[in-house]
């Protein structure tokens, strides 16, 4: 597989390192604005890769994108002090406009995989702008918030996360809805199973829980500046899904034409990953609260979606 990453900072950087040295790309391409620091960082990944697999990274331009399997999108602006959301949507947009087009004519089969911040609302952007179908264009979405949610309650049960099937769906941000109801571990209930052990999720466990799962990365940002060896391992995985056509469960985001009655909206739902992208998409059950929850969410989204698109469409 050939992978081209857009953005060499900490996250584009630690996403090649993490795809060269877990094998799962053969090629990795780095591209950013500052040709110095994509060349720096592929030279560095590049010595490690006697250690693991022959494969290869290099800094180049969009035209080297020829070929590639999947572009990752990690650039963007972030927030600045006193900057509303609708301020950073803008900047993000004018840099997508500059971004998405050249990456099509470039790689016009390629999936997206967009994981820049607000990672839904750019997807939808995404898809707007590259004009593919909606199943070649994919967000990160919850699969890392997915991985933070089964990583505590394996912690907890004393069971590996790998042995656990729990979901956050929605929005990728403080929305986001961790989902109780359908969890399980060795087919039983998560929440049952607490209760076996003699370890019972009460009220303030669970709360605990959410809030470490919703707040992580505001945690991991206020000790070291930033968040990218988890989204680098999940880029990674949803990277291995579509090179080796696996059909995995991932919790990434696309563009639904309903959820829960909110039309047109990119967020992330139990879905296929495989050499299409987007294979299908799996609605699972809910409580009534839950459903209640990933309607807000939508709802939240979806407001800053149509503002994004309507900066596109003044624009056009």
């Amino acid at each position: 597989m050939k992978v081209g990453i857009i953005g060499a900072g900490s996250v584009g950087s630690a996403t090649a390192f993490a795809l060269i040295m877990r094998g799962v790309a053969r090629k990795v391409v780095l591209i950013d604005a500052n040709e110095q620091r994509a060349m720096a960082e592929a030279m560095d990944i590049a010595h490690a890769t006697p250690f693991a697999y022959a494969n290869k990274v290099k800094c180049g331009t969009y035209k080297d994108l020829e070929g590639a399997e999947v572009v990752i999108v990690t650039a963007g602006a972030n927030q600045k002090p006193g900057e509303t959301r609708i301020d950073l949507l803008g900047r993000n947009v004018k840099i997508f406009e500059s971004i998405i087009p050249q990456i099509v004519a470039a790689a016009p089969n390629t999936t997206l995989l967009i994981t820049a911040n607000p990672a839904d609302i750019m997807t939808e952007v995404a898809l707007k702008l590259s004009g593919f179908p909606r199943e070649r264009v994919i967000g990160s979405g919850t699969v890392l918030d997915t991985s933070r949610f089964r990583t505590l309650l394996g912690y907890y049960l004393g069971v590996s996360p790998k042995s656990i099937h729990a979901n956050v769906l929605g929005e990728h941000g403080d929305s986001e809805v961790v989902v109780w109801s359908n969890g399980d571990a060795g087919t039983v209930q998560i929440e049952e199973l607490a209760k076996m052990i003699g370890k019972p999720f009460t009220p303030e466990i669970k709360a605990e829980i959410d809030s470490n799962v919703r707040n992580a990365a505001y945690k991991i940002i206020d000790g070291k500046g930033a968040t990218f060896y988890g989204i680098a391992g999940a880029l990674c995985r949803i990277c291995q899904a579509i090179t080796t056509n696996e059909y995995a469960i991932l919790t990434v985001s696309s563009h639904h034409d309903d959820v829960e009655g909110v039309k047109d909206v990119c967020l992330s739902l139990p879905t296929v990953v495989g050499k299409r992208g987007v294979h299908s998409v799996i609605y699972p059950k809910f409580s009534a609260e839950e459903s209640k929850l990933l309607r807000e969410s939508a709802e939240k989204i979806k407001e800053y979606s149509d503002q994004a698109l309507e900066i596109i469409s003044k624009k056009a």
